[in-house]
């Protein structure tokens, strides 16, 4: 077993605790010398309805996407990065992530926010990371937001 990552997957969906997977993701493959995926899946299963009333969501949402992403893969070359790829997916993002696309990347370690932004559904069906750290064949790393310590004195 090798302690290097060569292919480090960070999925990202716009919350404050994927930015930080974000960047512990890109510190993560600048130290090892990785291959830096940016994945975002975009959640298509309300599209139809959507879709009826507003045709143009599933183009805007995706426009959405690629600025996110450019943006991290800007962020990421500056930081030192050198090989980093893009990825939009539709799907379900706690399948997609585990069973499609890392085995397809060849993913080390997955890196992904504890909570994000669909808190109706991790309320209801459980989180993506829930699911990420239950089905993926690779190390996981889960990335919370820095908590306030509550005993500290000034």
């Amino acid at each position: 077993m090798t302690l290097k990552y060569s292919n480090i997957l960070v999925a990202v969906d716009g919350s404050e605790e994927s930015e930080l997977a974000f960047r512990k993701g890109a510190a993560a493959a600048t130290r090892n010398n990785a291959t830096l995926h940016l994945v975002h899946i975009i959640d298509n299963r309300s599209f139809g309805s959507i879709e009826a009333y507003d045709r143009t969501i599933a183009d805007r949402t995706k426009k959405t996407s690629e600025e996110l992403l450019g943006k991290y893969k800007e962020e990421a070359l500056a930081a030192g990065v050198e090989n980093v790829n893009v990825i939009i997916e539709y799907g379900v993002p706690k399948i997609v992530i585990p069973k499609e696309l890392a085995p397809k990347l060849h993913a080390d370690v997955i890196i992904c926010g504890a909570t994000g932004l669909n808190a109706a559904e991790r309320f209801i069906m459980g989180s993506v990371s829930e699911r990420i750290v239950r089905t993926a064949k690779c190390d996981v790393l889960i990335v919370r937001r820095e908590q306030p310590d509550l005993l500290a004195t000034d």
